[in-house]
């Protein structure tokens, strides 16, 4: 592909993402913060996990989303019984009408969607958590001995409830590390919530309209990873990774059993170039990296028993990564 047509392409999604704003402002009242991020890790080509009380439209938000960008949508509730062939789909045997032999057929489940809502993912047995997150990493599945690759492009954004977390079956951490982002969805400030209650107990409603479509997605992504990142932005990335696994590191090492991997340093710098491009420059700062680290490590900081006792949160020691280490 020419320089000139990648940059048509940056240039379209530019325009693209403040035509999404517009689009999923429609029904989506405020969460500013949360739709960039969400927008964010979608064109990274990462997955994401919503983490909210109930009734703050998350599913709505997801599927707002879906529909502005012109893909497939699916939604899995999961629960204690949900079997991994509830979301992959299972080979079922019918007889041929012609011939009279019997074969077996395989039938797609709803992992066979370009966006895939886990809602309640922790409520679900770690086996069919498991098989989701397989599909997560290898975008495709496994039935009978047949491989079936997933349509493209493929997301799977996961909701958990942080407050009941009775008959729940927390992911563990090696798996938490599979998406991209943690997105942190907050209660409404008082203006916001008057316009959502005005806005649903009254009969107007909108339709958010589609902005883009598969094929452009797939290129905008590709096009993603070509946008270079200095040195010094590269440097600063892999060290605030590497600090949050030093158990040496000032006011943050003696509160972690465990730190990031060399996969948030991926996303760091994926997440960093994709808020460039949004916003139609050419190169990520320092800024972009610091923007992307909360979502990034917040769910990949393992804290231990002194950070319980001293009452220290994961977010506050993502706040003293960014603090100390030098830029």
């Amino acid at each position: 592909m020419d320089q000139n047509n990648e940059e048509r392409v940056l240039a379209r999604f530019a325009e693209a993402y403040g035509k999404l704003k517009v689009e999923i402002a429609k029904v989506i009242i405020g969460q500013d913060k949360v739709i960039d991020e969400l927008i964010t890790a979608l064109f990274a080509g990462g997955h994401c996990l919503l983490v909210g009380v109930p009734g703050l439209a998350k599913t709505l938000l997801v599927s707002t989303v879906s529909e502005c960008l012109g893909l497939g949508f699916s939604r899995i509730q999961f629960t204690p019984d949900l079997m991994p062939s509830d979301i992959m789909g299972t080979e079922v045997l019918e007889e041929d009408k012609s011939s009279h032999s019997r074969v077996f057929r395989f039938i797609r489940g709803p992992v066979f969607s370009n966006i895939v809502l886990a809602d309640e993912i922790n409520r679900t047995p770690p086996k069919t958590q498991a098989a989701l997150l397989q599909a997560m990493q290898e975008y495709n599945v496994t039935v009978g001995g047949e491989t079936h690759p997933l349509d493209l492009p493929f997301f799977v954004l996961a909701t958990q409830n942080p407050i009941e977390l009775e008959g729940t079956y927390p992911l563990p951490e090696a798996q938490l590390d599979r998406f991209m982002f943690n997105i942190r969805v907050d209660y409404p400030s008082i203006d916001e919530e008057m316009m959502i209650v005005d806005s649903t107990t009254s009969a107007a409603s909108e339709k958010p309209e589609k902005v883009i479509g598969a094929e452009e997605i797939i290129e905008i992504q590709n096009m993603i990873k070509k946008v270079p990142v200095s040195e010094k932005i590269l440097s600063y990335a892999v060290r605030l990774v590497r600090a949050s696994r030093d158990r040496s590191f000032p006011g943050v090492g003696q509160y972690l059993s465990w730190g990031a991997g060399p996969r948030a340093g991926q996303y760091l710098i994926l997440g960093a170039k994709t808020r460039t491009v949004m916003t139609g420059r050419t190169t990520p700062d320092i800024d972009d990296i610091r923007a992307v680290a909360w979502p990034v490590l917040r769910h990949r900081l393992v804290t231990n028993f002194h950070a319980e006792a001293d009452g220290i949160t994961t977010e506050e020691l993502v706040g003293r990564l960014l603090d100390t280490v030098e830029q």
